[in-house]
């Protein structure tokens, strides 16, 4: 199922970075269905409907056991009560909140093997500055560290100046970057410091 090098799919934490329309979210999605069946996914710009469907037609796998934090639906004015799997946030920008649910996830797991995924960071950034956003990428990461839960972020490269991409990067094991060439969507991975790795289509 999964286009990803073993290089993406052995690391602790990976950053999904690229332009608009590049294929961030269906790596993104990859990712998480490479690493568990019952994954975590902060959305922050998607209801969790959305959220499920796209997760089934990216991976070809059932989303029932994924835990979706909505941060979305309460700002449409809806206001559904929580369930084992779908947590609901008022906003992206309440990093308390959403840190909250996603404590209490991790604390009714149970010893289940997930896999944690931000999507995305951009829109963090609508509210916070970058140090912030940072910190809360940082202490994400951990508690997914301290569960052995390999954890992904994703990330606009154009939207952002490069001392942002680069304070952003920096919690992250592994970079997957995007773009588009020829109509066709392609990928590289690096780590931080590495050579990366020839330009894939996908």
């Amino acid at each position: 199922m999964s286009v990803l090098p073993a290089a993406a799919l052995e690391a602790d934490s990976v950053l999904v970075s690229g332009p608009p329309m590049s294929g961030k979210y269906d790596l993104f999605n990859r990712l998480l269905a490479g690493w568990s069946d019952a994954p975590i996914v902060v959305s922050t710009g998607r209801t969790v409907g959305k959220v499920r469907s796209a997760y089934e037609r990216i991976t070809d796998s059932s989303a029932d056991d994924v835990v979706v934090i909505d941060c979305v639906t309460h700002q449409q004015g809806d206001r559904p009560d929580d369930t084992a799997t779908t947590r609901y946030v008022g906003s992206a920008g309440d990093l308390t909140e959403i840190g909250i649910e996603f404590t209490d996830v991790v604390e009714s797991s149970n010893g289940v093997p997930r896999a944690v995924g931000v999507y995305s960071l951009s829109e963090l950034l609508m509210y916070w500055e970058p140090e912030r956003i940072y910190r809360f990428t940082r202490v994400m990461s951990s508690q997914s560290s301290g569960q052995d839960w390999p954890f992904v972020g994703v990330m606009g490269s154009t939207i952002h100046d490069e001392g942002v991409i680069n304070t952003l990067h920096e919690p992250f094991e592994v970079i997957v970057e995007t773009r588009v060439e020829d109509d066709e969507r392609r990928f590289r991975v690096r780590d931080r410091i590495g050579t990366p790795s020839d330009w894939m289509a996908f």
